[in-house]
């Protein structure tokens, strides 16, 4: 019984700071922050929430994350200009018109001149200035998660800068989850102040 009740009490304080972590996140951005990409890969992220202006999208130096040909999203470079190789800035992105665009060009088209009009008629998308809204990835899930999105980088043979952003693509912060895992950890720790009282109840 003490076993669990220190399991309890463990859980509790887990989702009890995952509840303030995504609070906190929620509060600190109403809007998200407006930053030019330069500021951005010079200075890094201000805030979790960001519209960065700016940038250039390069859709032939897209990741395939799933690695396999159901594909659910890319990481793609945000560049500083169409020639930029300092590829420090990715973003992920589940746009199913980015999918079906980077499908057909590996997928469907079987040459090298299919693939060179194809670029040339969608030129814009695959090479044109963007401006990216998002949330940075470390702040969505955990630092684990983003260890693995640098090894699938360094595994393609991307040099990995320590200054590299990763951004989700149309995340937005919400305290949804916050405000359940706060819940949660508040039902358990009534839970278990009821059951300290009810022993020291029978004990007396």
């Amino acid at each position: 019984m003490k076993r669990f009740r220190v399991t309890l009490l463990v859980v509790c304080l887990v989702l009890g700071w995952l509840g303030f972590t995504d609070l906190a996140i929620y509060f600190r951005n109403p809007a998200p922050q407006v930053i030019d990409i330069e500021s951005l890969a010079s200075q890094g992220a201000p805030r979790e929430w960001l519209k960065v202006e700016g940038g250039y999208r390069d859709l032939l130096q897209a990741i395939n994350m799933s690695g396999t040909v159901d594909i659910t999203s890319f990481l793609i470079p945000l560049k500083r200009s169409e020639k930029d190789g300092n590829l420090q800035i990715w973003f992920e992105s589940r746009d199913p018109k980015i999918l079906e665009l980077l499908k057909t060009y590996y997928f469907v088209l079987d040459t090298d001149a299919d693939r060179a009009k194809f670029i040339k008629e969608n030129q814009q998308l695959f090479m044109g200035r963007y401006d990216l809204s998002g949330m940075t990835v470390s702040s969505l899930i955990a630092d684990s998660n983003r260890g693995k999105l640098k090894e699938l980088l360094t595994k393609m043979k991307i040099p990995v800068s320590e200054k590299v952003v990763f951004i989700s693509e149309g995340k937005v912060p919400s305290a949804l989850r916050g405000i359940f895992f706060a819940v949660i950890a508040l039902l358990g720790l009534g839970k278990l102040a009821y059951d300290l009282f009810k022993k020291s109840e029978k004990s007396s």
